[in-house]
């Protein structure tokens, strides 16, 4: 078995991964949601903008992201000295910082994902709901959320695919630190700047390779599946 072939510290690494990648998700989630609905269904002055924001980790550098969070969320800086302050939460140098960086960084798939499934849902049901008394809320709950699960279940895990392989965010803004932000692609480029360290890095790569296809196909199926059930 694959697991057999690991090591104890590779094992911690694919661990880790799971649980920040797990994290980034659950936490982005609700506003992926809201998001993406406010952007399929309303039109409000400077749409165009927030909409860029959302969709601008997917054209900078992964590194100038945890650059940004760096300076944002570092102990001395505003955000991140309020939040110690306050909450004794320190980001940086933790895995809660890699699942903050992981979540911004793949944020963009989960609004995108819903989104289309949002436009693709007929206004003509939310219309006969209203007219039949529903409020926002409930029309939310009994009529959108239900038929865009298809698409909040294929952006949630293609989003947790592609926080297993998040690196030059992660790695800026919370280090290499064995245990605690040593996520799976960390512990790659660790093992290949060590002496040795290539059969390693390839059993890495290989479990890496094996769950980013595992999560994608997982999507497809559990989105046909559930797109299958909301159709009956």
């Amino acid at each position: 078995m694959m697991w057999d072939l690991l090591s104890a510290a590779e094992i911690e690494a694919l661990l880790l991964s799971l649980k920040v990648s797990a994290a980034a998700v659950l936490c982005a989630l609700p506003f992926a949601v809201g998001i993406a609905v406010l952007l399929a269904r309303s039109d409000f002055p400077g749409k165009t903008l927030v909409n860029g924001l959302v969709h601008l980790p997917l054209v900078l550098p992964p590194v100038v992201m945890g650059y940004l969070l760096l300076i944002s969320f570092g102990a001395r800086a505003p955000l991140g000295a309020w939040l110690l302050e306050s909450f004794g939460l320190r980001l940086v140098f933790t895995w809660q910082g890699a699942a903050l960086a992981a979540a911004i960084v793949t944020f963009p798939f989960q609004v995108r994902a819903v989104r289309l499934a949002v436009e693709a849902i007929d206004p003509g049901l939310e219309v006969a709901a209203r007219t039949l008394g529903a409020g926002a809320l409930d029309r939310f709950l009994t009529v959108t959320l239900p038929l865009a699960l298809p698409g909040v279940i294929a952006g949630a895990i293609t989003a947790f695919a592609a926080s297993l392989g998040e690196f030059g965010a992660i790695i800026t803004f919370v280090s290499n630190i064995p245990g605690e932000t040593r996520t799976l692609p960390l512990a790659i480029y660790t093992a290949l700047q060590t002496p040795g360290g290539e059969a390693a890095a390839a059993r890495l790569a290989a479990l890496s390779i094996a769950l980013a296809l595992l999560g994608l196909l997982f999507s497809e199926i559990a989105a046909r599946r559930v797109k299958g059930l909301t159709e009956r």
